[in-house]
């Protein structure tokens, strides 16, 4: 994994946005519709191009295939593996059910999405029918990346974690919620194999860990939430048994989302049990309101020796285009608190894209605040480098 050795490098989270024809694709074919398969392959691979493209000239150092080719972070994997059917009943989450007319509000907007809060359940034994799709990705991102050579300095994609898929595709078949998350974990360590063999950094987004507090687990106590995040941890380490640590990052976040977020567990109160996977890199919120304060909590538990922060310092629900400056003080401020300048890479605090469908930043938007997190990076280089 590339380091900041003579400047601030950039990346972001993952997903950005898809052309309409291409989520409505997606969208259709999750809903197991008829679809024009070779036209559907034809528009992702053109999406991947224009991401990559796009994000290179924004400044992007860190590239991705923008998750083109999938209809949702994580809800693409019962598309991968047998064993899903039916529809997950979820609660809302609780800041949802605490402010029912902000929950109107989102309702209204009428987006036309995946699905979000009734992806499949696990009604069978789960098993990785065939990597086919995740190799036909690989190679579309492969072909975009060749027409830019040198212009980039590294390449990730990313992949569900095993806590993520479990929470929000409940269990109607295991025994238990270990049980469920530990047989996806070793299905999953097959695409994350594939993935690193193929030159990437492997990206983990990990949502579980912070997101369903107020999720999943929102009717438990902050104990028992804990347990779960050692639990989805402990599985994160089994399906990267083969894969060195420094070829992997997670992402955590709280639900990408511009709603109340007042339900959000503290940052102080899962980061030593998030601290103990066996990543490189740890990208996290930083930039949105809530969350701008929890540098704290790395000064109170600092980032593992070797490991390196991607702060999000531009936020990924909102269409302010960050100041350049701005970018520029919150990186001097992880820098503070990492202490060390070369284990800082710039970020957002998550995807553009996270679902077909479910965008809330416009997509020329998008790449500019892109560009001002590069112009950001730059002014934070210069005063660090001198």
């Amino acid at each position: 994994m590339k380091r900041s050795d003579t400047r601030i490098l950039t990346t972001h989270v993952g997903s950005l946005p898809r052309a309409r024809e291409l989520s409505d694709l997606l969208i259709a074919a999750e809903a197991g519709k008829p679809v024009d398969a070779a036209r559907l392959d034809s528009l992702a691979a053109a999406g991947v191009r224009d991401a990559v493209r796009k994000q290179i000239a924004a400044g992007i150092d860190i590239v991705n295939d923008g998750e083109q080719p999938r209809v949702g972070f994580q809800t693409y994997v019962p598309q991968r593996l047998t064993g899903f059917g039916g529809a997950s009943q979820r609660d809302p989450f609780k800041d949802f059910a605490d402010h029912p007319d902000f929950a109107k509000i989102w309702i209204d907007r009428g987006m036309v999405m995946s699905k979000v809060f009734d992806a499949p359940t696990a009604q069978a034994e789960v098993h990785y029918k065939d990597l086919a799709p995740a190799r036909r990705e690989c190679d579309m991102f492969d072909s975009a990346l060749a027409e830019h050579t040198g212009r980039y300095t590294d390449a990730f994609m990313t992949a569900a974690s095993p806590g993520i898929v479990c929470t929000t595709m409940r269990n109607a078949w295991y025994d238990s919620h270990e049980a469920y998350v530990r047989a996806v974990a070793r299905e999953l360590r097959k695409e994350y194999d594939l993935i690193v063999s193929r030159g990437y950094v492997l990206q983990l987004d990990c949502p579980d860990l912070a997101m369903e507090w107020h999720g999943m687990f929102q009717h438990g106590t902050l104990k028992q939430f804990q347990d779960a995040v050692a639990i989805h941890i402990d599985a994160i380490n089994e399906a990267l048994v083969n894969i060195p640590r420094d070829r992997v990052r997670l992402h955590l976040c709280w639900g990408n989302y511009d709603g109340p977020h007042d339900c959000d567990v503290p940052l102080e109160d899962i980061l030593p049990i998030v601290y103990g996977a066996k990543v490189g890199a740890f990208s996290v919120e930083f930039a949105n309101p809530r969350h701008q304060h929890e540098y704290a909590a790395i000064k109170k538990h600092p980032v593992p020796k070797d490991v390196i922060l991607i702060p999000g310092v531009i936020d990924s629900t909102v269409n302010y285009i960050e100041h350049p400056q701005v970018v520029c003080n919150r990186l001097l401020e992880a820098v503070s608190v990492v202490g060390d300048r070369e284990r800082v890479i710039a970020g957002c605090d998550c995807g553009f894209g996270t679902f077909a469908g479910w965008e809330m930043v416009a997509a020329s938007v998008v790449y500019k605040k892109f560009e001002a997190l590069a112009e950001g990076a730059r002014l934070a280089t210069q005063q660090l480098w001198g």
